[in-house]
């Protein structure tokens, strides 16, 4: 049964919708944010990646799918793709799953998706996977599906277990059957790195198209490469935030640097100079440094 969507009038602010879809990914592993962007928003993406479409050849592996087509670097291929990283409830939803185990947060993957008729099932799987860290307790990634056509169970909806998440991960055998995530464009499926899910097999005449946008711990290697995929040139165009996201920030203590210091200095002129690198610690970190160098100046 789909969640029933939040009525966003002037008593449910963002942050109560932050709070109500957080509380549903914390007990069933996914839910639908119903009217997430205006289908107008949806549909001008959609025929701004309509060439790299067409011109994509299909995947290669039984995974990625033989009669699918797969493409990234969604920021740099249309500047719609933006409002959509950083749709602000689910920044905060993100945010609220995985702050437990991180500093800030990280743009892991945009990903451009077409399910051609003929479209075998995808194998069931966690993204979470992709890491070889502790299963059960940390999660390190939320997803994020925005159909640009409609989802449905006949076309390669993605299917979910509900309640695979978290500590159920460990279960050898999912405890109940899948759901099929059916939604209309303008609708986002969210669901945790923990949660078992695949798409479905597209035995219609049509061909199903969406993205995929995902966040994961911010000192983890995404899985894809954002600084190629956005070099400084072309994230200098971005706003301070979105650079923040796609990597051009450090994440304490001292990751992700440059030259010893926080990467977003690559953004500015060009005309840097010799840099010396500067501590980013965590505050532990920083109080037990300066007691270690007090210790040693007053011995000293």
């Amino acid at each position: 049964m789909l969640p029933e969507p939040i009525e966003r009038t002037a008593a449910a602010p963002v942050s109560d919708a932050i709070d109500r879809y957080a509380d549903l990914l914390g007990e069933q592993g996914w839910c639908i944010i119903h009217d997430a962007m205006p289908v107008e928003t949806v549909a001008a993406l959609e025929a701004d990646f309509a060439q790299a479409f067409d011109e994509t050849p299909f995947c290669e592996g039984g995974f990625y799918g033989r009669r699918t087509k797969r493409f990234g670097r969604l920021l740099a291929r249309s500047p719609l793709a933006a409002s959509f990283v950083q749709h602000k409830t689910i920044l905060g939803v993100t945010e609220r799953m995985l702050s437990p185990w991180c500093d800030t947060i990280q743009l892991n993957l945009t990903q451009a998706i077409a399910l051609h008729p003929g479209a075998l099932p995808q194998l069931p799987h966690r993204d979470q996977d992709m890491w070889r860290g502790e299963i059960g307790r940390t999660e390190y990634l939320v997803n994020v599906m925005w159909p640009f056509t409609d989802y449905m169970a006949d076309n390669g909806a993605t299917l979910i277990w509900p309640g695979s998440h978290g500590a159920r991960a460990l279960d050898p055998e999912p405890k109940s059957d899948p759901i099929v995530a059916a939604m209309p464009p303008g609708a986002a499926l969210v669901f945790l790195g923990s949660t078992l899910h695949g798409a479905g097999g597209n035995e219609t005449a049509a061909v199903r198209r969406g993205m995929i946008v995902s966040y994961c711990l911010g000192w983890l290697k995404p899985y894809e490469n954002q600084w190629l995929a956005y070099p400084p040139p072309v994230a200098r165009g971005f706003a301070p935030e979105l650079a923040a996201l796609v990597g051009y920030r450090q994440h304490r203590p001292n990751l992700g640097n440059y030259e010893g210091r926080c990467p977003s200095i690559l953004l500015g002129d060009g005309d840097e100079g010799p840099l010396g690198a500067v501590d980013a610690l965590r505050p532990d970190q920083a109080e037990l440094v300066k007691a270690f160098v007090d210790r040693q100046r007053r011995e000293g």
